[in-house]
């Protein structure tokens, strides 16, 4: 891996707690209004004061079964869902240094999803199973990467694009052999959606982003040393190889994890990373300490999938459309976008 420049490098900016409070805070209120017009906005419309009630335990007609069986449901698991995406995004591109090392890109997601079609099927897997083939599909296919590309950077992006083409092609097979009713479900999965969320959904991705945000708080700082390239690592007592390996198998379960309740949002690990950087540009003109910056990338994400949800769900009122298609639409803007504004990138 490239050892980044100075000029590259993040720098804490700790003269500046409070601007940093009031930008995390300001995150954090928009995600929390996002929250809440995902639960109220919809057919049918949830009063302010029908939800005061329902919260208070109060039984109001339907609305109460929509609000507590669905909407919340749905926006909860949304929010957990969206915070793995943008950290697990965020920790392949600061490892590889590239903007567009993401697990969309790069091969997780499509392992994950080809194991879980597998699954769907050939077997009829129920959601236990899917989620244990998601996550051991995600799993199989970055080894299978590390192991081709040796785990240098820009070959590990070019062979995981490799890898997602195949697994891609694997799916369609999959699919074009089904039973077209099966074939119909495992379409629906691989959308990306939050509809079938549950409140079990929501439990095991709440657990298991807790442990996975533990674990990533415990190499963090392995991070900042990995940063500073492989030599001076080594130099300062890392061993490099191992700490690269147990950081990707973190960020792979961040997204397998999510990948296994919803199917695949795309782009949302792609886009939160650089969306993320460029507010802390724009606000602090420097670097902020990387534990914010994951932070930040994890509101970021929370914020995608809740408004494409939200948009998907309330923008066209006959059609409902997945928030997994919203993400896929603002998706070819950004990339452009994205190359545009880095020239580096064009030139790899």
């Amino acid at each position: 891996m490239k050892t980044p420049s100075s000029s590259n490098m993040q720098l804490p900016i700790d003269n500046h707690p409070w601007k940093t409070f009031i930008f995390l805070l300001g995150l954090t209120t928009a995600v929390g209004l996002i929250f809440f017009l995902r639960i109220i906005l919809g057919d049918p419309l949830v009063r302010t004061g029908d939800l005061a009630l329902i919260i208070q335990g109060n039984d109001v007609p339907v609305l109460s079964f929509v609000v507590l069986e669905h909407r919340l449901p749905a926006a909860t698991v949304g929010l957990l869902v969206g915070i793995a995406l943008g950290i697990s995004g965020t920790i392949f591109q600061t490892l590889l240094r590239n903007p567009l090392a993401s697990p969309d890109v790069i091969g997780v997601s499509y392992g994950a999803s080809t194991a879980a079609i597998i699954a769907i099927t050939l077997f009829s897997a129920q959601e236990t199973t899917i989620f244990g083939s998601a996550l051991l599909g995600a799993l199989l296919s970055t080894l299978l990467v590390l192991w081709v590309s040796r785990g240098r950077g820009g070959a590990f992006i070019l062979v995981g694009i490799a890898i997602s083409a195949a697994l891609q092609g694997a799916i369609s097979f999959l699919l074009s052999r089904s039973d077209i009713h099966v074939a119909q479900d495992a379409l629906r999965w691989m959308i990306g959606s939050l509809n079938g969320s549950t409140w079990e959904r929501a439990q095991i991705l709440t657990l298991s982003i807790v442990v996975l945000i533990f674990l990533l708080a415990f190499f963090l700082s392995h991070l900042k040393i990995l940063e500073l390239g492989n030599e001076t690592a080594t130099s300062l007592g890392l061993n490099p190889s191992f700490s690269t390996l147990a950081l990707i198998l973190i960020a792979v379960c961040f997204n397998a994890f999510s990948v296994a309740v919803t199917g695949p949002i795309s782009f949302v690990a792609l886009l939160s990373g650089p969306i993320a950087q460029y507010l802390i540009k724009a606000i602090f003109h420097t670097g902020i300490p990387r534990a914010y910056t994951f932070i930040t990338s994890g509101l970021i994400g929370a914020l995608i999938v809740l408004l494409a949800d939200l948009l998907g769900q309330s923008m066209f009122p006959e059609v409902r459309l997945p928030a997994g298609v919203i993400t896929g639409i603002i998706d070819t803007p950004f990339l452009l976008t994205l190359l545009i504004k880095n020239p580096q990138l064009r030139r790899e």
